[in-house]
């Protein structure tokens, strides 16, 4: 079986997972330079490890059970395509083909539960109150396909580093203002590689003639919403 890209093959073991009831992470990938040779991707309980955790507080036990299943992705350079070149389709635990939608991997937010939840978000409404609402509308907590860790996730990847990518654009517009008001008027601002503030420096004539004087600054963390 081949596929135009990697990403193609990745997808339709991912895809066959979700019918059979389990999950899929990448093993291992093989490059030559920059380039992509071969690629492993295995079942999501492959390997073994020693928990921290006491056997009686587990909440998934059969979590790390070296299981076997796996594909084997390698490229056909001459073809410009990718194959599957081998497959183990034997697992070492039972797979959950009733709820595999509630495994991480597979758990998806529809576009309408999105937007509900910005919508949500940017009237103040908390999360758990967000998922309690879906929950009410689902008939329950057990017809949705999806936790309140992600609706919370969603939140903090999506909706709040949206307006922390506004909050650095408009902050940058002001310094500039700034500058062009007074030519004393000194910043510097890095950002992120997702177009947040990384750090920010600025100093108008005053501050800087007190900072002579003083040999002081005030800093701000600008994690103190996500550490506090």
């Amino acid at each position: 079986m081949t596929f135009t890209t990697l990403e193609d093959a990745a997808k339709f073991y991912k895809d066959y997972a979700k019918t059979a009831g389990f999950s899929t992470r990448v093993w291992s990938t093989n490059k030559k330079g920059n380039e992509i040779k071969n690629q492993l991707i295995t079942c999501s309980r492959e390997g073994k490890w020693k928990s921290k955790i006491s056997p009686t507080e587990k909440t998934n036990p059969t979590a790390g059970l070296n299981c076997p299943a796996r594909i084997y992705i390698h490229t056909l350079k001459d073809v410009g395509a990718w194959i599957i070149s081998k497959v183990v389709l034997h697992h070492s635990h039972p797979c959950c083909l009733t709820k595999a939608e509630m495994l991480k991997q597979h758990r998806e937010l529809s576009m309408s539960v999105r937007r509900t939840i910005e919508n949500n978000e940017e009237a103040g409404i908390r999360p758990s109150k967000t998922y309690q609402s879906f929950a009410a509308a689902a008939g329950g907590h057990r017809e949705l396909n999806f936790i309140e860790k992600d609706v919370r996730n969603y939140i903090t990847r999506e909706v709040r580093n949206i307006s922390e990518q506004e909050d650095a654009k408009e902050f940058r517009k002001y310094l500039l203002r700034m500058k062009e008001k007074n030519q004393n008027f000194f910043f510097e601002l890095e950002l992120k590689e997702d177009q947040s503030i990384k750090l920010a420096f600025w100093a108008d004539a005053r501050s800087r003639a007190a900072f002579e004087y003083f040999g002081d600054v005030i800093s701000s963390d600008t994690t103190h919403n996500i550490n506090r």
